[in-house]
């Protein structure tokens, strides 16, 4: 050390670029944990944006719950017991797919049926659900007197919090060819 520079005043090169770099990989690091927070939130509000809002199917001209003909003929449009698989996603959500036989005792062609699947907890609240039309479809435009169809409904995006205790699905609503 030079006795006549006192310490405090000398500065190595070194020690100059050393400073300089540390400022620069500290503002390298705030731009990237920014961007990836950024982008993070675009996928998150994108996702979010195309998963829900969409209305459930209805079909147009259907008897339903209330009309006169529904007590009637909706004793004769039978749903045999639903079963369910299920299933974790590498999302992290569970997926169930509701499986049912239709059968058509009316005496009359259905040329349309809405069915409602659900997943519901101990008290009979729904933890998920879901409204199909099953008919008319490309591989089942309608369903003859006295004949069978499966029904399968696929239900996601439950947690594993979600308590799944039971499954039910109904008939909604449905018409007759004329």
């Amino acid at each position: 050390m030079n006795p006549r520079i006192p310490y405090n005043q000398t500065m190595s090169p070194d020690r100059q670029t050393t400073s300089t770099d540390d400022s620069r990989q500290k503002i390298v690091i705030v731009v990237a944990v920014l961007a990836a927070v950024a982008i993070g939130g675009l996928f998150y509000f994108l996702l979010r944006a195309t998963s829900g809002g969409t209305p459930p199917p209805t079909l147009e001209g259907a008897i339903r719950s209330g009309s006169p003909e529904w007590d009637q003929i909706a004793s004769k449009i039978v749903l045999d017991d639903p079963e369910a698989d299920e299933a974790k996603r590498a999302l992290g959500d569970w997926v169930m797919s509701l499986h049912t036989t239709v059968r058509n005792f009316s005496g009359r062609t259905l040329s349309g049926l809405e069915i409602k699947a659900a997943v519901v907890d101990h008290e009979g609240k729904s933890v998920k659900e879901r409204t199909v039309v099953v008919i008319p479809t490309e591989r089942q435009p309608e369903l003859g007197n006295n004949k069978t169809m499966l029904v399968t409904v696929l239900l996601d995006g439950m947690k594993d919090t979600d308590v799944r205790a039971n499954i039910k699905m109904e008939v909604t609503g449905f018409r007759f060819k004329e």
